[in-house]
C-alpha cells in the first residue's frame, strides 16, 4: 500500500477529530439534538450534527489526494445534495418521499454523468444491458444510501477499507485513496461517537457515508471481470445493513406497520436487551461480524471454495440468531423447527 494512500487516511482522521469539538458545539447551540424517546438508548441530548465534520473532512482530504475526472465531480455533485438533504433533514425533518426524489436525482447524477453502474450484464443485448444495469445501480444506491443508520459508523470503516485492499488487488489505488479517506472522515468522528458517545453523526452523516460507500463499492468491484465482484462482493461486505433492513421492512410487513416506523427490533437492539451484551458489547459483536463477512468477500480473490464456506458458514449463524430473537416473527424459525 502506497504512503499516499495511508496518508488519505491517516489526514483525514486528524481533520475530522479537530472538528468535531466545534461541531459538538454548534450542534447544542443551534439545537439539533437527538432527544430521548422511548427507542433511544442515550440519557441526554446529544448533538446529531457529526456527519457535517465526516463531510468537510472527506471534501477536504478529496481535494488534497485525489485527481478531478467526471467520475469524481460527478460524486462529489451527488454527495453534496445527499449530505444538505441529511443535514435539513436533521434540522426540519423532510418527509421520505421528498428524500427519495433527491436520492434518485443524486443516483442518476452518478450513472448518466459518472458513467459509474454495476457491471457484468454482458450476455444482455447492449440496449438492455445499459438499461437493466441503470436500473440495477438506481437501485443499489438508493437501497445502500438508506440502509447506512447512525450506528454503523465502525462497520462503515471495515467496509471501507476492504474495498481499499480489493481495489489495490485490481491496480487502482486512486478508488483506494477514495476509500480511505472516506474512513478516515468516519474514524475521527468515531473516537467521540463510540459509546458513550458525545455525538451522533444523523442523516446528514449516515445518509452521505450509505451513498458514498454506494458508489464507491461499484468503483471498487466493478472493474473485476467475474460476475461475483460485480455485484456478489458489495452485498457480502455489506450484508449486516443489508439484512438488517430487509429485515426490519420484512419485520413491520408482517405486523401492518409503516415501512418508515421506527422499533426496537434492529440487530444492535435484539443484541443489547435480548442478549443482554450491553451497548459497547453490542457494537463490537457487529464490528466481528462484519469483518468476517468482509473476509469471505476477500478470500474468494485468493481461494472461492474457502471464500464460500465461510459465507454459507456466516449465513446459517445469522439465520439462528434472527429465528432465536423473534427478529422477524415469533413464528419465524424454519431452522430451529428442523
Amino acid at each position: 500500500m502506497s504512503l499516499t494512500v495511508i496518508l488519505s487516511f491517516v489526514v483525514t482522521t486528524i481533520i475530522s477529530a479537530l472538528m468535531i469539538p466545534l461541531v459538538i458545539k454548534a450542534g447544542n447551540q443551534l439545537g439539533i439534538v437527538a432527544h430521548m424517546n422511548k427507542r433511544t438508548v442515550h440519557k441526554h441530548e446529544i448533538a446529531r450534527i457529526g456527519g457535517y465534520a465526516i463531510y468537510l473532512s472527506s471534501l477536504i482530504g478529496s481535494a488534497l489526494f485525489l485527481k478531478a475526472d467526471h467520475q469524481i465531480n460527478a460524486i462529489m455533485v451527488a454527495g453534496f445534495i445527499i449530505f444538505m438533504v441529511g443535514l435539513y433533514d436533521d434540522s426540519h425533518d423532510l418527509s421520505p418521499k421528498v428524500k427519495l426524489i433527491f436520492e434518485v436525482i443524486a443516483a442518476l447524477i452518478v450513472i448518466v454523468y459518472g458513467e459509474i453502474y454495476i457491471k457484468g450484464f454482458g450476455y444482455f443485448p447492449s440496449d438492455a444491458m445499459t438499461f437493466l444495469s441503470g436500473i440495477v445501480t438506481l437501485f443499489w444506491i438508493v437501497g445502500i444510501t438508506n440502509a447506512i443508520d447512525g450506528l454503523s459508523a465502525g462497520i462503515s470503516i471495515i467496509v471501507l477499507v476492504t474495498i481499499s485492499m480489493t481495489s489495490l488487488l485490481s491496480g487502482r489505488s486512486d478508488i483506494a485513496s477514495l476509500s480511505l479517506i472516506l474512513a478516515g472522515s468516519i474514524m475521527g468522528f468515531l473516537f467521540f461517537n463510540f459509546h458513550p458517545a458525545k455525538i451522533f453523526m444523523g442523516d446528514c452523516g449516515a445518509l452521505y457515508i450509505g451513498f458514498m460507500i454506494s458508489v464507491i463499492s461499484l468503483l471498487g468491484f466493478g472493474y473485476n471481470a467475474s460476475a461475483f465482484f460485480t455485484l456478489g462482493a458489495p452485498i457480502i461486505v455489506l450484508m449486516v445493513p443489508i439484512m438488517d433492513t430487509l429485515i426490519a421492512i420484512l419485520r413491520r410487513k408482517i405486523h401492518h406497520k409503516k415501512f418508515s416506523e421506527a422499533d426496537r427490533g434492529h440487530l444492535h437492539h435484539n443484541l443489547m436487551f435480548k442478549l443482554k451484551l450491553g451497548q459497547r458489547k453490542s457494537v463490537l459483536v457487529l464490528y466481528l461480524v462484519t469483518f468476517l463477512f468482509s473476509l469471505s468477500s476477500y478470500l474468494y480473490y485468493y481461494n472461492p471454495t474457502a471464500g464460500t464456506i465461510l459465507f454459507i458458514a456466516l449465513m446459517i449463524m445469522f439465520e439462528i440468531f434472527v429465528e432465536v430473537t423473534n427478529m422477524i416473527s415469533r413464528k419465524y424459525k424454519p431452522i430451529l423447527t428442523i
